[in-house]
C-alpha cells in the first residue's frame, strides 16, 4: 500500500482546526482514530452547512485512510471539498493536516476521508430533503 504523503497541501483555510490534548491519546501519546474521526465528522458537515443545507446526518464515512501518527499537542487543520451533490446527500472529501508541535515548522498530511451526509428537515422525523442549488 503506497500512501499519498507527499501531496500538496490544500489551498484555502480549513473547516476546523483542533489542538490535541492528552486527553485524546492513548498511553503512547498518539491521537485516538476514533478522536480523528470525529473531527472528520464535524469538518464535512461544517462543509455541508457552508453549501445550504442547514442540519445533515452522516450516512457513511468511507475511504478513511490514517496515513501518519497525530500526536498531543499537534494542530490538526481539517481540509474540506465538495465531493458530489446529489438531489438529498453531498459527499465531502476530507483532507486532515497535522502541524507538529514538537517540529514547529513541520505540516505532514495524516488523514483523508470521503464522508456522505443526508440533508433533513426540522421536526421530530427528520425526513431527507433536497440539498439546495
Amino acid at each position: 500500500m503506497h500512501l499519498k504523503t507527499d501531496r500538496p497541501r490544500p489551498a484555502g483555510e480549513p473547516a476546523i482546526k483542533v489542538l490535541m490534548m492528552p486527553r485524546d491519546a492513548n498511553v503512547h501519546q498518539t491521537i485516538f482514530g476514533g478522536v480523528i474521526l470525529s473531527h472528520i465528522d464535524q469538518a464535512g458537515a461544517v462543509h455541508a452547512r457552508y453549501l445550504g443545507c442547514e442540519r445533515v446526518v452522516t450516512v457513511t464515512m468511507q475511504a478513511v485512510t490514517f496515513e501518519l501518527p497525530v500526536y498531543v499537542g499537534d494542530t490538526v487543520s481539517f481540509f474540506t471539498a465538495t465531493g458530489r451533490i446529489g438531489r438529498t446527500s453531498i459527499t465531502v472529501l476530507v483532507d486532515v493536516w497535522a502541524h507538529r508541535f514538537a517540529a514547529p515548522h513541520e505540516e505532514v498530511p495524516v488523514t483523508t476521508a470521503e464522508v456522505t451526509y443526508v440533508n433533513v428537515g426540522p421536526g421530530p422525523d427528520r425526513r431527507p430533503i433536497p440539498v439546495p442549488r
